[in-house]
């Protein structure tokens, strides 16, 4: 049965089955024949969601709210959102995809597009394919330039420190030991309360916002000095280092770094030195993922593994205690 009218009262309803789906709701009108049009509107647009898929008429904005409620990740989303709006899923493509990370950020660099942009929106239109909404899509990534990042090192960290105190900032020194000790990075370094510390267990909770996640980190006797030393009159409400987010640290802690005479390096640092320094020491890759909030082991061997320059280093797979004893003869002779 096609879509048909009826009166209720005074206004016009429609009813009937289009291609094995029920379909009913009023008209909103009272002119029989401004109802017959209404209901020959719904008629044609319930076979064109039957012929075309539901991929023909849900849009971005549709699926981005499913994907919100799924508890996804909502970082990045807001602009990316304002930018497509009602556009249907179809009629958004790869190269639409690239575009629109251009006209978004255009003075950002390739891994900020990747980011900010593809990443995101191609994991919208993704999730809305499990759902069985449309078709998956792959977005070709942006070129980016690897960039040699800087470990920070324990002496690093000791000067840097040394020279926020000297310049009354021991907030600035225990949040550099802090980062470099746990591995938390910076925003989330900000973002840490005093109800989240218990120096006396020296651990502390890390509210992980890049993964969504929480972990609870060790501090070891370092990082517990340090924090102790700014925790007089401490609030469980108040944010442990004073910094309210962590780009309102980036202009002080530059000026530490210039008067300690010391590499500039970044905040991030402390944390890439933290699985430079773990895995130099020998420790398991696994590990220093685990130990730092890392996804994926992956992900620390990419970014985090340094080679070594000395060539001498595979001078270790004969290494035992009787080479040590002949190289020390030899040495005596």
């Amino acid at each position: 049965m096609s879509v048909q009218i009826y009166k209720r009262g005074k206004i016009w309803h429609y009813r009937g089955t289009v291609a094995g789906r029920r379909s009913r709701g009023t008209c909103g009108t009272s002119d029989k024949k401004t109802a017959q049009r209404i209901a020959a509107e719904v008629e044609a647009a319930s076979w064109r969601r039957h012929l075309d898929g539901p991929a023909a008429h849900v849009t971005f904005a549709q699926a981005a709210i499913a994907y919100r409620n799924a508890g996804k990740s909502d970082r990045f989303l807001a602009k990316i959102e304002d930018h497509w709006r009602d556009a249907a899923i179809r009629e958004i493509s790869a190269g639409a995809i690239r575009n629109s990370s251009l006209k978004l950020y255009p003075n950002a660099k390739g891994a900020t597009h990747n980011r900010q942009v593809i990443v995101p929106t191609q994991a919208i239109i993704n999730f809305a394919a499990e759902l069985e909404w449309c078709p998956p899509i792959k977005v070709k990534r942006f070129k980016t330039s690897t960039k040699t990042k800087i470990p920070a090192t324990r002496d690093w960290i000791s000067a840097f420190s040394d020279q926020a105190i000297a310049d009354g900032l021991p907030h600035l020194a225990a949040l550099a030991y802090f980062m470099f000790g746990t591995g938390a990075r910076r925003g989330e370094a900000c973002g840490l309360l005093w109800a989240d510390i218990d120096l006396f267990n020296k651990k502390a909770v890390i509210h992980q916002s890049k993964i969504e996640d929480t972990r609870i980190a060790h501090m070891p006797q370092a990082v517990v000095v340090a924090i102790a030393n700014i925790s007089s009159n401490r609030n469980e409400d108040e944010h442990v280092f004073g910094y309210a987010t962590g780009e309102s640290v980036g202009q002080v802690w530059g000026n530490v770094c210039k008067r300690a005479g010391i590499a500039k390096l970044t905040p991030h640092s402390c944390r890439h030195g933290f699985a430079t320094t773990m895995l130099q020491a020998g420790i398991d890759p696994k590990t220093v993922a685990m130990r730092g909030g890392w996804k994926d082991v992956a992900t620390v061997m990419k970014h985090y593994a340094h080679a070594m320059d000395d060539p001498t280093v595979t001078d270790v797979l004969f290494d035992t205690p009787v080479t040590h004893t002949q190289a020390g003869k030899q040495a005596s002779n």
